[in-house]
């Protein structure tokens, strides 16, 4: 690493300065500058300051450490992420994680990286510690309950961190994933106002990431932007069918069932050879488990587990290809989209967490559902097909 002398000499002959320029904005002679820029001794440290602001850059950075402190931001988040991921509705880790998300700011104090670290690690808190609470209103719709959660400690507090965030934070993919985590906040603590005017303050669905992608290719590349903001789009719709079946309670369980099922097919629309991708994949795995339930209650108990079948055949196909650094696609409609996923996609064992995440949206008789289901001899082996252990 260069030495404190050396980078002051750097950073001086850098600006332009002469020794006697630097000399007089700090106050001192010419030959102490000398002397700094030889080696022979060091600045007081009641200088250092001064010396950092005359060439606009940090303490850190004049010792030669904004590399260094660069790294341990960024090591120290990444841990926070994966601590994370741990909690997977599920309390591994959570107070550690908390713990680690506080004293990592401690260290950086209002570092944006950290400070939305610690916010999400609340924002998955409050779930983890808190679960969730789903009721039904006057009309049968499914709402959240506000009421049990409106003091939740930790969404409170996140809340605060996300807005602060939003003061200064530009555009960009944290942004984004801010508002998107504020945004429901909003709606769990009650506070629909403060979600609509987010909503109202954000592009339409023209101006989202995968749509704006398209303007910024041509030729090959332009239809593959195309291809993108299809698959996107299709995952999305299908996200929201589930929404749907289970928030409208005045559906019957084989009308839900239905939707899921055509929630399903939109992924065959444009993907007929089968081929649906990891992004494919795990939707449909999702709404397949929640479209056992509904197909259980309607008294479709074959199919039922055929649904079960069905996510853990699509699980499979994401543990096998979570791997690959790329995402490709065989369908004529997709066939130019190459997604770059890295190596770290998703290192979970999704299809033998299928059990425990079942139905994996909350649902009001899920309780009931999953003590019949479990009685019959078919749970047990498809829990033994998917790698975890009997009941």
């Amino acid at each position: 690493m260069m030495d404190l002398g050396e980078r002051i000499k750097a950073l001086r002959l850098e600006a332009g300065r002469t020794q006697e320029q630097l000399a007089s904005l700090l106050g001192v002679t010419a030959q102490a500058v000398s002397r700094w820029e030889n080696g022979i001794c060091y600045p007081d440290m009641e200088l250092i300051p001064s010396i950092a602001n005359c060439f606009g850059v940090s303490i850190d950075a004049l010792f030669g450490c904004e590399n260094e402190r660069t790294r341990r931001i960024d090591a120290l988040a990444e841990q926070i992420i994966q601590m994370n991921r741990q909690n997977n509705g599920v309390d591994v880790n959570m107070d550690e994680c908390v713990s680690l998300a506080r004293s990592a700011l401690i260290e950086f104090p209002g570092n944006e990286k950290l400070t939305f670290a610690l916010a999400s690690v609340l924002f998955n808190a409050g779930y983890v510690r808190m679960g969730e609470d789903h009721i039904t209103d006057a009309e049968g719709f499914g709402i959240y309950n506000v009421k049990a959660h409106k003091n939740n400690p930790d969404w409170l507090e996140s809340e605060k961190l996300y807005e602060k965030l939003l003061e200064t934070l530009p555009a960009g993919g944290m942004r984004n994933a801010a508002v998107t985590e504020l945004s429901q906040l909003y709606k769990n603590l009650g506070e629909s106002e403060k979600a609509l005017a987010l909503a109202d303050s954000a592009p339409n669905i023209n101006a989202s990431a995968p749509y704006l992608r398209i303007n910024a290719f041509d030729g090959k590349a332009g239809v593959a932007a195309c291809g993108e903001a299809i698959l996107e789009t299709i995952r999305a719709a299908a996200e929201l069918t589930a929404q749907i079946a289970v928030n409208d309670h005045t559906l019957k369980p084989e009308e839900a069932a239905q939707i899921l099922e055509n929630g399903m097919k939109l992924f065959d629309l444009i993907c007929p050879d089968g081929d649906h991708g990891r992004r494919g994949s795990g939707m449909i795995v999702r709404l397949s488990l929640l479209h056992s339930y509904f197909l259980w209650l309607s008294g479709d108990r074959d199919g039922a587990f055929g649904a079960l079948n069905k996510a853990l055949e699509h699980a499979k196909r994401f543990d096998e290809a979570k791997a690959a650094e790329t995402e490709e696609f065989t369908s004529p409609l997709l066939r130019h989209v190459l997604i770059c996923t890295g190596s770290a996609f998703d290192t979970a064992d999704f299809a033998k967490e299928l059990p425990e995440d079942w139905p994996w949206w909350g649902v009001p008789e899920q309780e009931r559902v999953r003590a019949e289901m479990t009685a019959d001899p078919r749970w047990n082996e498809w829990i033994k097909r998917a790698g975890g252990e009997n009941l």
